[in-house]
This record gives structure tokens, sequence and C-alpha cells, in this order.
């Protein structure tokens, strides 16, 4: 009798674990609670961009007509104007900076994936753009004006359109070369082998296979990098500074719509104020569609 095995009943085990959702069990109410706790934290962090995209909304939204695409911002005290030369001058400096962060981008992130072999120097420029992702765009600005602004290289112009596009390149790099190479990590690598077998060389690999099989996360990194370099300010403080008048040529001041929500919000003129809302109300628009715009491109691989 003492070496008999012990036997349950099934039914009395079922009966002490239900398979069917029992709310008054301790778990269950534990389980309930918590993900009530973790969706309240989800509402309070995107609380703020609901607030900040509807406060936008009402205060630059109600003031946008076609003049305010059209005309130039009026003079201190005086009423009317645009943001013309603002958004045309936003579009200039972030052109100029993905033509010089986009090939270099591509190709750094070309570089770690298919050439580098994961060596020292490798590793030493991987640890480096992470390290200048994380560096605050104020002093991409200051470093810049030490090298373009201060030295006047540039046909001994000071500020200008180009000093702050290459401001704005530097913070697009980080994220252009870190896409590019984990885009071109998820190429199978039989694409690779089956490019050597029938006898292509590296150069024509990347370019005909890898390149093109990685286009979609790496056009959404070049979105989200063009994104995030239309929103600074700090950086064209330093090297574009501001201009009240049309663009007059990538090497003279320039004004952003991002310095001008900076100059105009200060001023103590109501109209001022309003065109730095309105300015607000365009550049969030300009940003969140290119999110859209990552987002869509991004979906795109999973069809």
């Amino acid at each position: 009798m003492a070496n008999q095995p012990l036997t349950y009943s099934s039914s009395a085990l079922f009966d002490r674990r239900p398979l069917h959702f029992d709310p008054n069990l301790r778990r269950n109410r534990l389980n309930q609670l918590f993900t009530g706790i973790a969706g309240l934290f989800a509402v309070v962090a995107v609380l703020p961009l609901v607030l900040v995209l509807f406060h936008v909304l009402i205060q630059g939204g109600r003031l946008i007509s076609v003049g305010m695409f059209s005309e130039l911002p009026p003079a201190p005290g005086l009423d009317g104007g645009g943001i013309g030369n603002a958004i045309l001058g936003t579009l200039l400096v972030t052109l100029i900076a993905s033509l010089i962060a986009i090939p270099v981008g591509v190709g750094g992130g070309v570089y770690l994936s298919e050439y580098s072999q994961r060596g020292w120097f490798a590793q030493f420029v991987s640890f480096g753009n992470d390290v200048l992702a994380g560096v605050p765009s104020i002093i991409s600005g200051v470093f810049v004006y030490g090298i373009v602004v201060a030295t006047r290289v540039f046909f001994d112009q000071s500020y200008s359109a180009m000093a702050g596009g290459i401001a704005l390149a530097v913070l697009m790099l980080p994220t252009v070369i870190k896409t590019t190479d984990e885009g071109l990590k998820l190429v199978p690598q039989e694409l690779r082998w089956g490019a050597y077998g029938v006898g292509a060389s590296k150069f024509v690999t990347v370019m005909r296979i890898t390149l093109p099989s990685a286009f979609t996360p790496i056009a959404t990194g070049v979105v989200l990098a063009i994104a995030r370099a239309a929103g600074e300010t700090a950086p064209l403080i330093f090297t574009a500074l501001f201009s009240p008048f049309w663009p007059e040529g990538v090497f003279n001041p320039i004004a952003t719509m991002s310095v001008l929500i900076f100059n105009f919000a200060i001023m103590p003129y109501e109209a001022q104020n309003a065109l730095a809302w309105a300015a607000s109300f365009v550049l969030v628009m300009m940003i969140l569609g290119a999110n859209l715009l990552a987002r869509w491109i991004s979906r795109m691989a999973k069809v």
C-alpha cells in the first residue's frame, strides 16, 4: 500500500484550473489592473503629442491662407505678410543637407555592411556614428560655424544656406548610415552568392543586387533623417542666420521656418506671434507628412 503511486482525478484538476475566463480569480484581477496601468502610461506618453498637435492646429491653422505662402514677413510692428521666404528657405537648406548626407551616409552604410569585414576600423566608425547620433544639434551648429562661417571659406561669405545645409547634413548622417547598414544586413546572403556564381564583381553585386533589395529600409531612414533636419533650429542660428527677404543664393543668409518661429515668438508684436504660430503649423504638418511617408514606405516592404 505504501508503494502505490498517487493518482489524481482529472475532474478535480480542471475544477481548480478552469479553461474559461473567470473574472473572480485573483490572477485575472491583477492582470486587468496592470493592463489598465499600462494603458494609462501609454495615454500619458501620447498625450503631449496630441496636445501639441491640437494647440498648433487651433493657433496656427486658422491663419493659413494663400498669402501666407506667397508673401514676405512684415516689418516689426506691422500687420499682414506671410512666411513664403521661410518655407522656400527650409526646402532649400534641407535639399542641400540631403544632397550631402544621402550619398555619404549610404556609402558609409555600404562600407560597414559589405566591405569592412567588421574589423577595428569598422567598429570605430560604427561607434563614432552612434556617438554622433547622440550629440546635441547645437554642437553641430557650433562646429560648422567654426570651420565654415568664421573662416568665410565660401567666397568670403559668412552665414549662408550652404553652411546651414552642412550643419543639417551632420545631423542626418547617423540615421542614414545606420539604416543603410541595417537594411543591407536584411538582404539574404543567397542573393550575393548567386550574383558571384554568375561572375558578377563585388561592385556590381552591391549596385545591382543588394542596394535595390534594401531600397525600402534605406528610403525610410532617409525620410526620417530629412524630417529631423527640417525641424532643427539651433544649427541654423549659427550657420544660416535669418533673412527677411527672398533667398538670394546658397551663399547668403536665408530664412527658415524654425528660426522664424524662434525670432517671431519672442517679439512683443501680435502680428509676428501669429506668423510664428502659422509657421509652426506648416512645419508640424511637413514633419508629420514625412513620418507618414516613412511608415508607408516601410509597409511597402511587407506587401
